[in-house]
């Protein structure tokens, strides 16, 4: 059932009301410096929406797993600054999620104007979802907006808790679109339609390769993903990472969907990373000794030449371990290649936290693939056709 949307929502409901909006700022922030703010990005025209409209709007967000302790390095504070930057206007920032000193400062707050609370996760209550803390953080607003996909597989407060208090529970523009697209992939992809997957676990993702499997004309598999297909299909992977419990759902799938599957047909190997100066390229089987840490040359061609400016093209998981400059190649090559697809025309989403990063080393821009979901878990658990409670929760749109 498609969620009511902020933009559903007559523009007098939001003159002078309190908006708490759920956003995802889980960012990179190292020494107070915020490497990647692709996250922050995707937020703003939700909140720019809000601005307009005359709203005082209160985000909220969580920022890595403090389990309930304050971590100084875990503050949003660096995130305020960033939001100020990209907003063109103060954004206040308290330090806190609830009591008394937050209340007085929303009051204050003027139309139009933006708060951000500290991390939600601070609290234990949050992940514990909380009745007590759920109201407490719903007595901040008048409305709910839910504009993180990124946690929305998740029963936290901030997610689902508090919704329950409110009549207006609205997905943001960047929920929308998430669902938009993801819907389409998993329900009704346009053909042909190419899924790849790396990344080092099949457990991670076995509910979303179950349902695409059936749908997808071509699959190709690399990363650690790989090794395990390979591995129940016989073939020698030497000391690469396996998953020797998925092997026997591994070799159903091959027995079911052989026909679609891709695997490597070479390999970058080398005995450990840290002896990766020493690398080789091998076909087919890696001997005894050597791990794999990316797909070979004949892969990459034999891969690309799938990736086709038409169609769909779904891509989750690194070819391989990307972050070192020797085993790259393959993921890059990949990356450039959806990007290529996209200005040819095909309907390109790429997702997952590693996938992302994969796309900023190949110096891929945003503009070249079609979406990029901003969900790691609840991208996955989405497409294995499973609810998510934070979706679940918000208002059906009324045909």
């Amino acid at each position: 059932m498609p969620k009511m949307v902020i933009s559903d929502v007559p523009d007098e409901e939001y003159e002078g009301r309190r908006v708490f909006v759920r956003v995802d700022f889980n960012v990179p922030i190292r020494d107070g410096v915020i490497s990647e703010d692709y996250r922050i990005r995707r937020a703003i025209p939700t909140i720019d929406y809000l601005i307009d409209k005359g709203a005082r709007i209160i985000l909220a967000s969580h920022l890595g797993r403090p389990k309930g302790i304050f971590i100084p390095d875990l503050s949003l504070k660096p995130v305020s600054y960033r939001l100020s930057e990209l907003l063109g206007k103060p954004v206040k920032f308290i330090g806190k999620v609830i009591g008394n000193e937050v209340k007085l400062e929303i009051e204050e707050l003027q139309n139009g104007e933006v708060m951000l609370l500290e991390n939600l996760r601070f609290h234990k209550e949050e992940t514990d979802n909380d009745p007590n803390f759920a109201k407490e953080l719903a007595s901040l607003a008048d409305i709910y907006v839910n504009d993180a996909f990124g946690t929305s597989h998740r029963k936290h407060a901030s997610t689902y808790g508090m919704a329950f208090y409110f009549n207006l529970r609205l997905a943001g523009f960047l929920l929308n679109r998430e669902l938009k697209f993801l819907t389409r992939i998993r329900e009704n992809p346009e053909h042909p339609f190419v899924v790849i997957v790396g990344g080092a676990k099949i457990k991670d993702k076995i509910h979303a390769l179950k349902n695409l499997l059936e749908k997808a004309d071509k699959v190709l598999i690399g990363g650690g993903v790989a090794y395990t297909f390979l591995k129940a299909k016989g073939v020698g992977v030497g000391d690469s990472l396996t998953e020797d419990e998925m092997i026997g759902w591994a070799e159903e799938a091959l027995k079911n969907y052989g026909d679609k599957i891709l695997l490597p047909v070479d390999h970058v190997v080398a005995e450990s990373i840290e002896k990766r100066k020493t690398y080789m390229i091998v076909d087919e089987e890696i001997p005894a000794g050597f791990k794999g840490f990316d797909i070979g040359p004949k892969t990459v061609r034999k891969y690309t030449s799938e990736i086709k400016g038409m169609g769909s093209i779904f891509w989750n998981g690194p070819m391989g371990v990307f972050e070192i400059e020797e085993f790259s190649v393959g993921t890059t090559h990949i990356a450039r290649a959806i990007a290529l697809a996209t200005w040819r025309g095909a309907t390109t989403v790429v997702g997952g936290g590693e996938t992302i990063s994969a796309i900023r080393k190949a110096e891929v821009l945003d503009s070249e693939i079609v979406h990029i979901s901003t969900g790691g878990g609840a991208l996955l658990e989405f497409l294995g056709g499973e609810e998510l409670p934070g979706i679940s929760i918000l208002n059906d749109k009324v045909a």
